[in-house]
């Protein structure tokens, strides 16, 4: 499987970036280039996401709407959250995120993204030609955002 590792150094406490990574409505706000949104009716839509619980977001991409739930199915607070696609368009998705400190004012995010493209052959293709940049492009949108939050 494809898997994207991203490191970000944040200017905050652990449990203050922890807590951050959690809340949707910055997920929101990094997703303005792919015009993300959670889907009302279809689990949390804003506010602090927790173990168990399942949000559905939609975003466009290549101009086309594409559909994504992400379910909390690990929670070690504040060290470690895992969200997995419960539907969508992978064939398979996984997002580790994981913290340490570096200090009391420094958090290192550790961010391990995999998946599986659906279709085989034309799956692997796509990986190549525009899913991996695209997650990249998300996950750097997304990092981004809580790093201006802390400063």
């Amino acid at each position: 499987m494809p898997e994207i590792v991203q490191r970000t150094m944040v200017r905050a406490p652990l449990d203050e970036v922890f807590e951050m990574s959690l809340d949707l409505d910055v997920e929101r706000v990094a997703g303005k280039r792919f015009k993300v949104r959670a889907v009302e009716g279809a689990g949390r839509t804003s506010g602090r996401i927790d173990l168990d619980e399942k949000v559905t977001w939609r975003l466009r991409l290549l101009g086309f709407p594409v559909t994504h739930t992400s379910h909390i199915v690990e929670l070690d607070r504040p060290r470690r959250f895992v969200d997995q696609m419960s539907a969508g368009a992978f064939a398979q998705f996984r997002h580790e995120h994981s913290y340490e400190p570096e200090g009391p004012q420094m958090t290192i995010m550790t961010d391990r993204m995999s998946w599986r493209s659906p279709y085989g052959f034309l799956g692997r293709i796509a990986d190549v030609l525009f899913v991996r940049r695209t997650l990249r492009q998300l996950l750097a949108d997304r990092n981004s955002e809580i790093v201006r939050r802390f400063s």
